[in-house]
């Protein structure tokens, strides 16, 4: 018999079945209403899709780790159903975010070659960044 009365694996032990259950339950009380709200904000010349909660990496912006941000330029918020698109910008949004970090990404290598000239150049390439954590989204 692969399922007891309860519906659960008979081969699983105790702990493993009450981790299965906990996580059900968490995923049950989660409120995912809650999550469908995200707006489109550029920064940098790039535009991003955030949500509460959200670590974005943006192009690097000069501020302190722990510093609150505030991104005005949000071109499009949605709310469940109702969705908002400014032109270019929308009225009286904006979005809060924390600097959680001023980091460097990975090396990209730039190798230039010319056959038959002896004509090789190496070098290497990090791009800084700054990871936001978003905090709210208002408006």
């Amino acid at each position: 018999m692969l399922f007891n009365e309860r519906g659960f694996y008979s081969a699983l032990t105790n702990e493993e079945k009450t981790s299965i259950i906990t996580f059900v339950k968490s995923l049950r009380s989660c409120n995912w209403e809650a999550r469908a709200v995200y707006a489109v904000v550029e920064m940098g010349g790039k535009q991003y899709k955030v949500s509460a909660g959200d670590n974005v990496d943006v192009e690097k912006l000069p501020f302190e780790v722990g510093e609150k941000v505030e991104l005005d330029r949000v071109l499009l918020v949605a709310d469940g159903e109702e969705v908002r698109v400014g032109q270019p910008t929308v009225e009286g949004a904006k979005v809060l975010a924390t600097v959680t970090d001023q980091a460097k990404g990975r090396k990209v290598i730039v190798f230039k070659y010319k056959p038959k000239e002896r004509y090789r150049r190496k070098k290497g390439h990090r791009q800084a960044y700054t990871r936001l954590m978003i905090d709210e989204i208002v408006g």
